[in-house]
């Protein structure tokens, strides 16, 4: 089977096809490299929130333990974070759509693992973590990679509203995901869950295959450093400042460590859960999905670091309000709101990565975003714990909103990069060459 040939180069902006002014701007699905990786990408999204449900539901019916459920939690993070900036310097220094194809079999024959010792008669919590561990390790290049090739995919003016598309299908998977897992537990075993992601992952690999080469565009000769990431980051305050918000959005303002305590106290829920602590869950990707499908006017704003402050500060003022109601569908809303805002901070954000840097640092820039998004709430779990454990859940929560509106003006006021930068001063020499 021969090698896809590099199709002609994506059209300058003069030659984009015409925005959809209502929905969703599908302009990127325009383009077919693009096209099949964003296909692609969407049965694996699901299956893994439908392997993240399997995953729980198997140790707590082996061990009776919440406390177990969060040991994995924690054990799948260790990987994510030591191979999220590994895995962005690999995606700097081999062809990335090799690495996608690797890193995609690897997450599949992992979730094959999970499928196979689920059908034992004994299986094992420290096989199931393993394989959850190895799992998480081959995601961490696979995202960086994914994200680094999309604006080797689409002209720069759309590389916002390819993110945007990306964050949809994030939002359908966080929705749709454990909502068919709970379908499907009803009626079959946990066994068959992790065969869906195994069949999803396996079934997508030719769409990966059918990309073009993606090598270095600049060949040292070298292995990138994940040391000369760092140090470049350093060197740049407006990609430094993209991380400072956002630590500062999820480790003051991601409240989801309370929704346990605030589903049965605050919203009279059931203990042990119900539907209630269901919709606080579901609350952010509504409004994640809803931006998504909203997300046509992103391309047209220029003003991206204004548009990111704003869009924390309006997760801020959404996360007090969170913490002032005794409402459930009006909790809900806020919670929405503030997925709506993080939809449109994380969009630009990515896309400021994307497109203010040159192909050489894409991946390992990448590797801290993944880094940066997966670690902040997971120590946001911590602080908000050990606050309503000191106070209350609306105090801790109220504060973290708080907290998010101050941090954000003074980061602003401070790494004045972030809110001057326009997207229009992206020039040629700070793009690449891009591939359909």
């Amino acid at each position: 089977m021969s090698t896809p040939e590099a199709e002609p180069p994506a059209p300058q902006q003069a030659e984009l096809p015409p925005r959809n002014r209502f929905g969703p701007d599908l302009r990127p699905l325009r383009y077919p490299a693009y096209r099949r990786l964003f296909l692609g990408g969407i049965p694996p999204a699901v299956g893994s929130m439908i392997t993240t449900v399997a995953v729980q539901q198997q140790i707590f019916d082996i061990t009776g333990s919440n406390a177990l459920i969060g040991v994995a939690s924690l054990v799948a993070l260790v990987p994510l974070v030591a191979f999220g900036l590994l895995g962005g310097a690999i995606a700097d220094t081999y062809d990335r759509r090799k690495l996608l194809m690797i890193t995609s079999t690897g997450i599949a024959v992992c979730a094959l693992g999970l499928w196979i010792q689920a059908l034992a008669h004994s299986p094992s919590v420290v096989v199931i973590m393993a394989l959850m561990a190895v799992q998480q390790g081959f995601f961490a290049v696979n995202q960086p990679t994914r994200s680094a090739v999309i604006p080797r995919l689409v002209p720069t003016e759309l590389v916002p509203s390819a993110n945007a598309l990306g964050f949809t299908v994030f939002g359908f998977a966080v929705l749709g995901g454990p909502l068919l897992a709970g379908i499907l537990l009803s009626v079959t075993s946990v066994a068959w869950l992790y065969a869906i992601e195994a069949i999803a992952v396996f079934a997508v690999l030719y769409a990966i295959f059918r990309l073009p080469p993606l090598p270095p565009l600049e060949r040292t000769g070298k292995r990138a450093s994940v040391l000369d990431g760092l140090r470049f980051l350093r060197t740049q305050p407006l990609i430094l400042m993209t991380f400072v918000v956002d630590i500062i959005a999820m480790v003051a303002g991601m409240p989801r460590a309370l929704f346990p305590d605030m589903a049965e106290q605050t919203f009279g829920g059931q203990p042990g859960g119900g539907w209630q602590l269901g919709l606080l869950n579901a609350g952010m990707a509504i409004g994640t999905l809803l931006g998504g499908l909203t997300s046509g006017w992103l391309s047209r704003v220029t003003r991206q670091g204004v548009a990111i402050v704003l869009a924390i500060l309006l997760w801020g003022v959404a996360v007090i309000l969170f913490g002032t109601t005794s409402l459930l569908w009006l909790a809900v809303f806020y919670l929405a709101v503030g997925g709506w805002a993080d939809m449109v901070s994380a969009t630009y954000r990515s896309s400021i990565l994307q497109t203010a840097i040159s192909d050489s640092m894409r991946g390992r820039m990448q590797g801290v975003f993944t880094v940066v998004v997966a670690g902040g709430p997971r120590l946001a779990d911590l602080v908000h714990g050990l606050a309503a454990d000191a106070w209350s859940t609306s105090a801790a929560v109220i504060g973290g909103g708080v907290l998010v509106i101050v941090g954000t003006v003074i980061a602003a006021l401070l790494g004045r990069s972030l809110w001057r930068f326009d997207s229009r001063s992206v020039t040629p020499q700070n793009t690449v060459d891009r591939v359909e």
